[in-house]
C-alpha cells in the first residue's frame, strides 16, 4: 500500500503515538536510575542499548530468523544508521549535563523542523504552511512543557549550545535514516536490531571511561550487587525496544517531518506521568504548552484529509468532464 493512502496514514499516526507512549517512560526510569544508583550517564546509555539488543536477537531467533538476514548493499547503511543513534544518545547526555533538562529538551525537538526541511530537499516530502506553523507550534509547545519560559534556565556556554543543536541534528538523521531505511525495504525490527547493536558497540569505550557519581573506578559495573538497579536496566528495555521500533516501523507510513512532530509528544507524556506516579508539580504553562502539541500533531492529520477530500473532488470532476466529452461526441 503506497504512502499517503488513507488507511496507511492512519495507521502510521497510531504506530507512531504507540512509540511516544513507550518513549516516555524512559525519562521515568533514566531519572530514577540516575538519581538513587552509583551510575554515569554513558554507562547506562550502554547498558540500555546492549541490554535491546540481545533481548531483540533472542526474539528474532525465536520468532522471526528471517529478519536477521540483511542484504550486503545495506550493510554500510545500517553501520550509519546505528552511529546516529550513537551520536544521539552522547549529544543528548552532554546537552543535559551543560544546559539542564528542560533546555535540552526543547533544542532536541527542535529537530522537528530540521527534519521536516531536510526531507522536503532528500524525499521531496511536502512542506506546506500548515506544517511550518505545526512545526513552530510544536517547539512552542516544547518551550511550555519544558518550563524553559524562566530565563534562568538559558545560561548557556558554547558547549552546551554546540552540545544542543547536535542532539536535535542527530535525531534529525536518525529520522532520515529511519526513512531511508524503510524505501530501501529494510525490515523495521532489523533496523533497530542494528541500530542498538552498533551503538552499544561505539558506547563502549565512552561508557568504560566515564565515572559514576560514587568515584567508584570500574564504571561499567558500578551497580555491583544493586540488584533493584540491574531490574530497573532490563525492564528499560521495554520502552527503548517499543519505542525505537515503532518509531522506525511508522516511518513506513508517515512523511519523516510528521513522525519528528509526533515524537513531540514524549515530553508531555513524561511530564504527565512525573506527575501521576512522582507527584511533581504540573502548572496552567505546561498544560497549554502540551495542548499546543497536541494541535500541532492534530493539524497534520487534518490537513492530510483536506488534502484527500480536495484530490478526490477533483477526480470527481476530472471524470465528470471526460464523461460529458464523451456524451458530446456521441
Amino acid at each position: 500500500m503506497r504512502q499517503g493512502a488513507p488507511s496507511s496514514l492512519a495507521r502510521g499516526y497510531m504506530v507512531a503515538v504507540s512509540a511516544v507512549v513507550l518513549w516516555s517512560w524512559t525519562g521515568i526510569l533514566i531519572s530514577y536510575l540516575l538519581r538513587h544508583h552509583p551510575i554515569a550517564p554513558m554507562t547506562l546509555a550502554f547498558w540500555r542499548d546492549l541490554a535491546a539488543a540481545g533481548t531483540l536477537l533472542v526474539a528474532l531467533l525465536a520468532f522471526r530468523r528471517d529478519a536477521l538476514r540483511v542484504a550486503r548493499r545495506d550493510r554500510a547503511f545500517l553501520l550509519v544508521h546505528g552511529l546516529s543513534l550513537t551520536l544521539m544518545n552522547v549529544t543528548w547526555t552532554w546537552s543535559v549535563a551543560w544546559n539542564g533538562a528542560a533546555v535540552s529538551t526543547v533544542l532536541v525537538y527542535s529537530s522537528a523542523g530540521i527534519t521536516a526541511a531536510a526531507a522536503r530537499l532528500v524525499f521531496g516530502e511536502r512542506l506546506g504552511p500548515v506544517r511550518v506553523l505545526a512545526f513552530a507550534g510544536g517547539l512552542l509547545g516544547c518551550v511550555l512543557v519544558a518550563r524553559a519560559t524562566d530565563l534562568r534556565q538559558w545560561n548557556l556556554n558554547a558547549a552546551g549550545i554546540v552540545a544542543g543543536l547536535a542532539s536535535a541534528v542527530s535525531f534529525a538523521w536518525y529520522s532520515m535514516m529511519g526513512k531511508a531505511a524503510s524505501r530501501r525495504g529494510i525490515e523495521p525490527w532489523t533496523a533497530t536490531l542494528c541500530t542498538v547493536g552498533v551503538a552499544a558497540v561505539a558506547l563502549l569505550p565512552i561508557a568504560s571511561l566515564a565515572m559514576p557519581a560514587s568515584g567508584a573506578s570500574a564504571s561499567l559495573l558500578s551497580l555491583g550487587s544493586r540488584w533493584e538497579g540491574w531490574a530497573l536496566l532490563l525492564l528499560l528495555v521495554v520502552p527503548t525496544l517499543g519505542g525505537y521500533g515503532l518509531y522506525t516501523a511508522s516511518l513506513v507510513h508517515l512523511p519523516a517531518g510528521t513522525a519528528n512532530l509526533i515524537a513531540t509528544l514524549e515530553p508531555v507524556l513524561t511530564t504527565l506521568w512525573a506527575y501521576l506516579l512522582l507527584g511533581e508539580s504540573l502548572d496552567a504553562v505546561q498544560l497549554i504548552g502540551g495542548s499546543l502539541i497536541l494541535g500541532s500533531v492534530a493539524s497534520l492529520q487534518l490537513e492530510a484529509k483536506l488534502m484527500r477530500l480536495v484530490q478526490g473532488r477533483a477526480v470527481d470532476v476530472a471524470r465528470q468532464g471526460t464523461g460529458g466529452e464523451a456524451s458530446l461526441e456521441s
